[in-house]
């Protein structure tokens, strides 16, 4: 080093970049640890607030030329790139070990809601995060075909006299679902207070440990357990699946509105529009509308929240949730806009964090 460096003058220089996202530079962020000085050598740690970050190569090449600026090219500079992923959840009563609830829900039935939520956990996971699912689709659990679990229920444990369910764990994600509950092949006939029950205990009798991201499978609709899921446990923010179709869009907003209204208010991070065109596996770079164009997008615009991602049509999609191996694990068109997908929602969990007050549960009025 031409000049002998300190470590207030690397905080210095990295205090001219930001973060993309967060709009603020990674000094303040606290994003910047274990600085180390030698003769030759310059060393540090960013810690990203997501694993599934986009914007990784972007951070570290700004810090490179910003430490380039003071040091000269001579210096070797050695950014370590680390992560943990932000909560405002620190309080939390319940699911003390879990940094982010994200509620995926959708207006109506169909729209492949649990298709989405099953790649968009193995997509985080994937992407190193530590990933939970509970499926609380009482009316329709897919989530135990999705990841060829339906022969399997999870086991029971006592502690302290009290029974705790050990969620099962595939593809690199913790689950549960209602399906788990009852086989296949027999009906399920569900009251609104049995289910709303049954996730109270997925939630507070479950041993989920330490996880990143909790994700919930709703029903269709707004229902009994919308509210019970938002009374039990404060939600960082809410996830809508749309399709392009004005039927499915009109159902969709009434989605978006229920979490906007004020006695709820939690975040909704986004929407995302699955079935946003169809394209054959034979000609990859042909798209055809058949429910419509750009719904997913006018209906983010409406309600001024972000798209998240608009997932194409193709067989293989169905064929993986049928098969119990999801799309996101094999290579090709979806795999890519299951991974992007994860990255945004990633994205706006952080600027969540960053920006807003945490979620109150919502009080039972009676």
């Amino acid at each position: 080093m031409s000049m002998k460096l300190t470590q207030p003058d690397i905080l210095k220089a990295l205090s001219t970049v930001d973060d993309p996202d967060l709009k603020r530079d990674l000094v303040s962020l606290g994003m910047i640890k274990d600085i180390v000085l030698t003769e030759n050598k310059i060393s540090f740690t960013v810690v990203l607030t997501t694993p599934a970050c986009p914007l990784k190569e972007k951070i570290r090449k700004d810090c490179e030329e910003a430490i380039r600026k003071i040091a000269g090219s001579e210096v070797d500079i050695d950014i370590r790139m680390t992560s943990a992923v932000t909560s405002l959840r620190d309080n939390a009563q319940l699911l003390t070990g879990v940094k982010n609830i994200i509620a995926v829900a959708s207006g109506k039935g169909g729209v492949g809601k649990s298709t989405v939520t099953t790649n968009l956990a193995v997509a985080l996971a994937q992407s190193g995060a530590k990933v939970g699912l509970i499926d609380a689709d009482i009316f329709g659990p897919s989530i135990p075909v999705m990841f060829n679990c339906e022969r399997e229920q999870p086991e029971v444990k006592v502690v302290n006299g009290k029974n705790i369910i050990v969620p099962l764990e595939q593809y690199g994600v913790k689950l549960i679902s209602i399906g788990f509950l009852a086989p296949p092949e027999s009906a399920v006939i569900w009251r609104g207070p049995m289910a709303s029950s049954a996730l109270k205990q997925f939630i507070s009798d479950a041993d989920w440990g330490e996880l990143d991201y909790l994700l919930i499978d709703l029903p269709p609709g707004t229902s009994d357990i919308h509210l019970t899921l938002v009374q039990t446990v404060p939600v960082t923010g809410a996830v809508i699946v749309t399709t392009p179709q004005k039927v499915a869009l009109a159902d969709a907003m009434k989605g978006v509105a229920m979490f906007k209204q004020p006695q709820i208010n939690v975040p909704v991070l986004g929407v995302v529009e699955n079935m946003a065109y169809f394209t054959p596996e034979e000609l990859p770079d042909n798209k055809y509308f058949i429910f419509g164009k750009d719904g997913g997008k006018n209906l983010a615009d409406k309600f001024g929240v972000p798209l998240l991602g608009q997932i194409p049509l193709v067989q293989s999609i169905r064929e993986s949730g049928d098969s119990g191996l999801p799309a996101v694990m094999k290579e090709g068109l979806t795999a890519v806009a299951f991974r992007n997908l994860a990255e945004n929602l990633a994205r706006q969990v952080a600027i969540r964090n960053a920006n807003f007050v945490s979620t109150s549960k919502v009080e039972i009025v009676t």
